[in-house]
């Protein structure tokens, strides 16, 4: 079983949080409400890492004022690929808490949309497993 280090961000402007619903044919929880992120690459640091993610699939524009480490935790996903074969993945996931000074963004394929949302709506989305533990350690879920 292969092993990857996810950096992923819980990116907050103005009280509310980014979602990304990912792409219903790939991914580890297609069509559903996720936090951005993804896997280092060899040879970057976390924080390398996080910004390249962040760049990557919400683009340039969005400027991240701040970022502090928060948690971390483990586990073992499948994931799906484009053309349909599937693959176990032993997941290390590195979590910061993130501040933007703006909501501009321009995701990539991996998402079909984006919300920014209150603590008290985040019951009402179809967030996926990762998301929901990382909610409900924060007191929010």
């Amino acid at each position: 079983m292969r092993q990857r280090v996810i950096v992923c961000p819980v990116i907050q402007n103005k009280g509310e949080f980014l979602l990304c619903k990912m792409a219903s044919d790939r991914g580890v929880f297609p069509g559903q409400w996720a936090l951005p992120g993804g896997g280092m690459e060899p040879g970057e640091t976390m924080d390398t890492a996080l910004r390249r993610e962040i760049r990557e699939e919400l683009g340039e524009a969005l400027c991240v004022t701040e970022i502090n480490p928060w948690a971390f935790r483990d586990d073992i996903r499948t994931k799906t690929y484009p053309d349909g074969t599937t693959e176990e993945i032993y997941m290390i996931y590195l979590i910061f808490d993130c501040i933007t000074a703006n909501r501009t963004i321009t995701f990539n394929e991996e998402f079909q949309e984006i919300a920014w949302v209150s603590p008290d709506r985040l019951k009402s989305f179809d967030l996926n497993e990762a998301t929901r533990i990382t909610f409900a350690r924060k007191g929010m879920l």
